[in-house]
């Protein structure tokens, strides 16, 4: 299971996707933060209200020559810079028959787009997100929710996540978990009993090669 934001994807800049949004759009990202994502932000997240419905008034009130589409297609673009090195990492991890899965805290839209335009959906075994969910992390319910959609029991599952109260919160549903800071290889994060399980699926495919045809 693995985080998207501060993971799979990371701004290069620390400051994030609106670092240059006044520049760009004459927008302040001070104003978008007091007037959309402080009041709006956890019903949008957590799939009770819809991330258009709760953008468009803010911005009519705060930017009224900005419409709701440019902005996302802005935020969007903007949030969507992938780490290829974690990719491949989790790619060869995928090839040996180990399900790989998001666990993420997204609203619809942005699932939508990581999945079907960024085609996550080529590279992942699930998408479990905190609007499909109705929970969020470090919530118990999320992790509990994610396990009865998988089918998987806490001891079958690694998570990875760049914020410790989420890794706190998987450890605590069982769920073994480490802490992502960009520092250190996937491997070397993995708990012994999935690598002992690599090792196995890696040492019974090199003795079967030569027998398999």
């Amino acid at each position: 299971m693995v985080d998207v934001d501060g993971v799979l994807i990371a701004h290069p800049d620390g400051r994030g996707w609106n670092v240059h949004l006044e520049r760009d759009l004459g927008l302040s990202a001070a104003s978008l933060q007091a007037e959309f994502f402080e009041p709006h932000w956890d019903d949008v997240v957590r799939g009770r209200a819809s991330l258009r419905d709760r953008l468009a008034p803010a911005l009519n009130a705060i930017a009224p020559h900005l419409s709701a589409d440019t902005l996302i297609d802005y935020w969007f673009r903007n949030d969507a810079h992938l780490n290829p090195g974690l990719f491949t990492e989790l790619a060869s991890v995928r090839a040996r028959g180990i399900e790989v899965h998001l666990a993420t805290v997204q609203e619809h839209e942005r699932a939508y787009f990581l999945w079907e335009k960024l085609d996550f959906r080529s590279k992942f075994d699930g998408i479990h997100y905190a609007a499909a969910l109705g929970c969020s992390k470090p919530e118990a319910d999320f992790y509990k929710r994610i396990e009865a959609r998988t089918g998987f029991a806490p001891h079958e599952l690694f998570f990875i996540d760049d914020r410790i109260a989420n890794v706190e919160g998987a450890i605590m549903c069982g769920w073994a978990a480490a802490l992502w800071t960009g520092n250190a290889t996937l491997w070397s994060l993995l708990p012994e009993h999935a690598l002992v399980r690599l090792r196995q699926d890696s040492s019974q495919r090199t003795t079967a090669g030569p027998l398999a045809g």
